[in-house]
């Protein structure tokens, strides 16, 4: 299964041209392996397949911004797989936004804090 995220064309009711990401690298390899271990367990999946590719950079309006593809041995499996990996991508991983906006200055929009444990 393959999931395509692309850039839409309003948010917070404003229109958007495109977005700028910006990422930790390390930090976001790091999150995607938590994420796919995680998804193994609480899913109880037995040898499943993943690639995670999220776009840094500026990405125009209709660009391509995350894709993920999922392979396991059952349907249902594939689809709680993929659903699983982009919702907690969105809730953790380091991979900030600064949107751009037609007739407006663009702007960082919140994204996920990173902690520093000592």
């Amino acid at each position: 299964l393959f999931f395509i995220g692309t850039v839409r064309d309003h948010n917070n009711e404003k229109e958007v041209t495109g977005i700028t990401y910006d990422s930790h690298d390390v930090m976001v390899k790091k999150s995607f392996e938590e994420i796919y271990n995680e998804a193994i367990k609480k899913l109880d999946l037995q040898h499943p397949v993943v690639f995670v590719e999220h776009a840094k950079g500026y990405v125009p309006l209709g660009g391509i911004s995350i894709i993920i593809a999922v392979a396991c041995k059952h349907r249902k499996q594939v689809y709680d797989f993929s659903r699983f990996i982009i919702e907690e991508i969105k809730k953790r991983t380091p991979i900030w936004k600064k949107e751009h906006y037609k007739g407006e200055d663009a702007e960082w929009l919140d994204g996920q804090k990173v902690e520093v444990k000592k």
